[in-house]
Order: structure tokens, then sequence, then C-alpha cells
């Protein structure tokens, strides 16, 4: 008599195909304790029937994401390790794959069938957004309740995570000891110098998050600064850090969307970390805009993430779109440099910080696990997983090359001369 095969057993036969591979590569425990697949491999934990109904409604990254964020499917130790076996083969790697074919979905309809977990689509977790209902796509609107979305869930959470400079975008590592404070405080001093502040300088900071680069330029370089976001929570705490610095006649923080600023012109814009929210179709409004508050021979500097792969559109059936950047857009370099240059925007430099963002990344997946337990009280145990989730993978997408962040600087032609690189060097 054949040896009856175990739940594990049966569910690493179902999902494999959904997953286009040949044999799982990750070893799979099930909710009754059964495991199967390599000894070697790293394990995977379905925790509850309900992930593998999750899965049969939504066989893809969304189906994984939403059991992960729910707590049904979950992982032995970091996530690093499985993400990367999932995500190097198959239909998670990067890069567009056919979806999973009818027969495929069958067979884990009826492993499903058999095992006794089949039934309605199961409700997304509470975590996961949908912005339709907003109007259109980019509308000031909407782009305030995407912003409202990923920054308004707590200043105290992203204080864990990010760690006492609060600077949300990509570090400069001279190397991997100087911990992240001091790679933060490298990047925010490299943003200053590539602009050319000086004492009586107005800058215009977009997207200043929490205020971290408006005092850095106000204390440090004796900036004049408006610093603008699109969240509230954000503004609230940038002032006050702005008060606590004793820099209230130096920094401006508002509330206010980068289209109605109507006070320039300025003398330097940073925009670090913002553009990823604009919309390919918008870039060409966006550089316009800034351009038309810069003074002639004036400096912009753009800093935002690159998509490495061909160009892609906007597409919310993503686990990034649906869980922590809605309306969020990535466009390759190419395409940024392309939008940013006008007439009136001619490129100086442009530096690639690929690798300094893998290692910034792991650090705030480094402070979210050594505190958890404070993240989920001030959250929710999902809020915490779509950061640990997130954050993981785009680690690994920069590690792979399959992301990359780049600084762009611009100046408006003008009397005051294009800068060496040595200027700021």
């Amino acid at each position: 008599m054949a040896e009856k095969t175990t739940v594990a057993e049966q569910l690493a036969g179902a999902l494999a195909p959904v997953l286009g591979v040949d044999r799982l590569p990750v070893r799979l425990q099930a909710w009754d304790g059964s495991v199967a697949g390599p000894d070697d491999a790293p394990l995977v934990i379905i925790r509850s029937p309900q992930a593998i109904r999750r899965l049969v409604w939504a066989p893809d990254e969304v189906g994984l994401a939403r059991a992960y964020v729910a707590g049904e499917l979950d992982v032995e130790d970091d996530l690093y390790t499985p993400f990367a076996a999932l995500s190097s083969t198959g239909r998670l790697a990067p890069g567009e794959s056919p979806a999973p074919s009818v027969a495929e979905r069958l067979a884990l309809v009826r492993t499903g069938l058999a095992l006794g977990v089949i039934g309605r689509e199961p409700p997304p977790p509470p975590e996961e957004v949908r912005l339709r209902r907003y109007g259109r796509l980019h509308s000031k609107r909407r782009d305030a309740a995407a912003v409202a979305h990923h920054y308004d869930i707590g200043n105290d959470f992203y204080r864990l995570v990010l760690g006492p400079s609060m600077v949300y975008s990509c570090a400069v590592w001279d190397d991997e000891s100087v911990g992240l404070e001091a790679a933060q405080d490298a990047k925010l001093d490299l943003v200053c110098r590539k602009l050319g502040l000086r004492p009586g300088v107005r800058l215009l900071d977009v997207g200043c998050g929490w205020g971290s680069l408006a005092i850095h330029a106000a204390r440090e370089y004796g900036a004049e600064v408006v610093g603008i976001t699109l969240s509230q929570e954000q503004a609230v705490l940038a002032r006050k850090r702005v008060a606590e610095a004793g820099l209230t006649g130096s920094v401006e923080i508002r509330v206010q969307d980068y289209r109605a600023v109507d006070d320039g012109p300025f003398d330097a814009i940073s925009s670090v970390g913002m553009a990823e929210h604009v919309g390919r179709a918008k870039l060409p409004g966006y550089a316009a805009t800034l351009g038309v508050l810069l003074r002639p021979g004036g400096r912009l500097l753009n800093h935002a993430i690159s998509w490495a792969e061909e160009a892609t559109t906007w597409n919310d059936d993503t686990f990034i779109a649906r869980y922590v950047f809605p309306d969020g857009e990535l466009i390759s370099l190419g395409d940024m440099v392309t939008a940013l240059t006008s007439d009136d925007l001619e490129v100086l430099d442009v530096e690639a910080l690929r690798q300094h963002y893998a290692l910034t990344l792991r650090a705030w997946v480094d402070n979210l696990e050594k505190h958890w337990d404070d993240a989920v009280a001030l959250t929710s145990e999902g809020r915490a997983r779509v950061w640990r989730l997130y954050m993981s993978a785009s680690a690994l997408a920069f590690e792979a090359g399959k992301l990359g962040v780049h600084q762009v600087l611009l100046q408006k032609p003008g009397e005051t001369p294009p800068p060496l690189r040595r200027d700021w060097i």
C-alpha cells in the first residue's frame, strides 16, 4: 500500500506549478506540523488553512503578501533567505511572467478541496488600501490620500524604524561600520554641498518629511528653508523639531502640494524621496513647476529610486501598491533625466547610490526587529509585517541591481557658472 502523502507534501506539490517552479525552493511546514522539502532550505510556515484559501483566489504575490500580513504564513528566522529563494525563479522573480494556467490553478483548488480549506474569498487584511474612490490618479486630493496612508501611521513608529535621524531615504555610507545615524548625516551634508548652500540662501525642500534636511541646512549652512509635505503628522513633528533646534526664524514647515507653492524664487530646491509619488505622466510638469520656482543660476537636486528593468506603468495589483506606496511609480534613470531636463534645467551631475540603499534598508529592518513588540503596539502586527516584508524585499532588490537610486543635480541657466564636482566632494 502506498504511503499517504502529508498535508505539507500535498501543498508543496500544488503550490510549485502555481509559483512557476518545478520544485519549491523552500521547506514547507503545514498547520498540522507536517514538513516537506529539503532539510537545508529556508523554512516557510503555513500557520492557517486560510493562507491556502487566499492563494486559491489570488495565486500571486498579492495572495502571499495577504497571508503573511495576516499572520497565516510566516518564516522561521529573517525574511531575506526565504524571499530570495522564492524570488530567484518562477513567477515571483522580477520581470514579466505569465499568470498560472487554468490547469495549475485547478490543481491547487483540488488540493484545497481535499484538505477541506476551500471557501469564499477571505477579506484582505485591514492594512490593504485602494484609492480609486479618491478620484483621478495624481490629483492633489488623491496624492494627499496616498501620502496619508503611508506617512500618517504614527511618528513614534517611524522613530523606531528610522532611528533618531528621522530620515526616510537612502543614507550615504563611508563603510558598513559607521552606523545609520552617521550615514544619514553624511547624506544630508552631501545634498547641502551639491546645492551650494550658504548663509542667506533660500531653499525649498519638497517632501520635507520630519524636517531633518531643513534643520541641517539651516543649522549647518545658514540657509533659509521652506519645507513642504502632504503629511499632517510629519508637519507636526517637523515643526516641533525645528522649534527644539531653535530654528523657527530660519525654517518654515508647510502642509502644501508642490503645485501650490507660489512664493518663489528659491536659490535652491531639494526633492529627496518624493519624485516616486509624482507619477510618470506628471514628471514633466513637476520639473517645469520646480524650474519656475528656481532663480536663474539656482540648483535643483532630485533624489529618487529608479527601476532597473524596462519602463513600467502604474499598476495597483502589486503588494507595494496595495500596502505600501499606493499610486507610487518608479521609472528608469534615463526616463527621469529626460523628464527633468529642459531649456530651463541643465543636468550637472548624476550619482548612483544603489548599494548605499541596501545598507540603509537592512539597518531599518534591524531597527524594526529589535523593537518589534513596541512597533506592533504602536500600529498593528499587520502593519509591522507590511514594513518588514517591503523593506526586506527592497533590500534584496537593491543588492541584486533590480532597483537603483540616483541623485540628479540640475541648474537653471543664469549668471552663476555651473559648479565642478570637486565643489562638493
